[in-house]
């Protein structure tokens, strides 16, 4: 009897209606309502993304992230179009990039930080960077699994994405989501980063601030984390501090304290400090908020912060051309026919690597002066 349950009943035929009849409780076929098939846009508009965007609509912010997103030649136009409409409302945000040694806690850490944020009247916007795998490409994408009680605050905003092959620890897209994020009203953005170590330096190309999350009795804590990348940070924060573990946390940050004292500052005229906080009881989180208020007050007061925003968009620019250029360089038809043979050819070791490189450029009429 249940041979044909694969199939959807046609609520037309009489012996499924006088079915319906004889069963209590089941609506019978004259008063079932036919609600329209419902077609949903697979990709945004560019009008609808700006207006919706520019009202504060997050599910239009989102939809606008990924127009921006996607690899698809089709859709560059409109996503130019959404960023050059949404600029002039942007850069009114504090940019603030997290990052940390796996085990750190950067998502709980956001969690509440973000919570005691929103609940004090601010917009929050959180980018994080899921790390994609080597293998299929994918990745987790689970922050908004991990963030649960932050996501459902009306005033934030929280947008996963892949790392894929972007170098430094962010997703390629990431600059450009966080300008749609701030012309959406969010006064501050955090960008949580993977956490991969020394390669995560193009975050700090980005943000105003950058908060480096570490923990106690990792070993010796010079070598926790690369120390290229403690040269960077304009603060630290042990987690987790406490419990048993308090004591440990308050030691460590005064160990970190002292090595920021012998680095030089990667923010002229800012000295970097070291604090311990909790995302359990929240202990620390309000002294680090004020501590990102008086930096970045203290560079507005100088005269950094607009500059280093100017220096920012101009690395920004050079970025987006090697990768306009590298796009050019595949998408050529000369490069597209000829690629699959020199590789061979090169993994055979029957032409030379340059040479080879040499051929694609000059077919493909990309060789440097043309």
């Amino acid at each position: 009897m249940f041979h044909d349950l694969k199939h959807t009943p046609d609520d037309r035929d009489p012996h499924f209606q006088q079915a319906l009849q004889e069963v209590p409780g089941i609506v019978p076929p004259a008063e079932i309502v036919r609600l329209p098939k419902i077609h949903r846009k697979t990709v945004i508009s560019a009008d609808d993304a700006v207006k919706g965007i520019l009202a504060g609509d997050r599910v239009a912010l989102a939809r606008a992230i990924t127009l921006v997103e996607s690899r698809a030649p089709a859709h560059r136009e409109a996503a130019a179009t959404v960023l050059r409409q949404c600029l002039p409302f942007s850069g009114k945000s504090v940019r603030v990039g997290i990052t940390g040694v796996p085990g750190a806690g950067k998502s709980t850490f956001i969690e509440y930080f973000g919570k005691q944020l929103c609940e004090s009247g601010h917009k929050l916007a959180v980018l994080a960077v899921d790390p994609s795998s080597a293998v299929s490409g994918g990745s987790v994408l689970g922050d908004k699994t991990r963030m649960e009680e932050l996501s459902r605050l009306p005033n934030a905003f929280i947008r996963p994405s892949p790392a894929g092959n972007a170098l430094g620890g962010v997703a390629a897209k990431t600059r450009e989501a966080m300008l749609l994020c701030e012309a959406a009203g969010f006064d501050i953005i955090f960008i949580e980063t993977v956490g991969v170590g020394q390669s995560e330096v193009s975050v700090r190309t980005m943000t105003d601030f950058f908060l480096l999350l570490q923990i106690a009795g990792a070993g010796d804590e010079l070598q926790g984390l690369k120390k290229g990348v403690i040269e960077m940070a304009d603060a630290i924060a042990v987690t987790k501090a406490d419990g048993d573990n308090l004591r440990r946390a308050q030691v460590a940050s005064g160990e970190y304290g002292r090595i920021l004292h012998y680095l030089t500052p990667f923010t002229p005229g800012w000295t970097p400090k070291a604090l311990a906080c909790s995302a359990l009881d929240g202990s620390g989180l309000t002294d680090i908020w004020t501590l990102i208020q008086g930096f970045c007050a203290q560079l507005r007061q100088e005269g950094i912060f607009e500059s280093r925003r100017r220096e920012q968009n101009t690395q920004w620019f050079h970025t987006l051309i090697r990768e306009a250029v590298l796009n050019r360089f595949f998408e050529n038809a000369f490069v597209q026919r000829n690629l699959p043979e020199l590789e061979n050819a090169v993994a055979d070791g029957s032409v030379p690597v340059a040479e080879a490189i040499a051929q694609l450029l000059d077919g493909g009429t990309l060789r440097a002066g043309h």
